[in-house]
């Protein structure tokens, strides 16, 4: 993992992104301190479509709307 200052981390922010994309790590410091570190994000976990249904099958079993018309409900929450 690469160091860089925090100035030429400012000066130089693109080339940096670009670097990170690609999977590098980079500490940045002040004064010599670390800061921050610029890491590619986490891989996003794409939910089971399967088990997302489900789910909003109970949840749709446990939460009615009890008579109340969904216009008037959507229009209750504009206010």
């Amino acid at each position: 993992m690469e160091t860089i200052g925090a100035y030429e981390a400012k000066t130089h922010l693109p080339q940096l992104l670009e670097r990170v994309s690609r999977g590098e790590r980079i500490t940045i410091t002040k004064h010599g301190v670390p800061v921050a570190v610029l890491q590619p994000p986490a891989p996003l976990r794409k939910a089971d479509l399967n088990q997302t249904i489900a789910n909003l099958r109970k949840f749709r079993e446990h939460n009615r709307l009890k008579g109340l018309p969904l216009r008037q409900m959507i229009a209750e929450g504009r206010r």
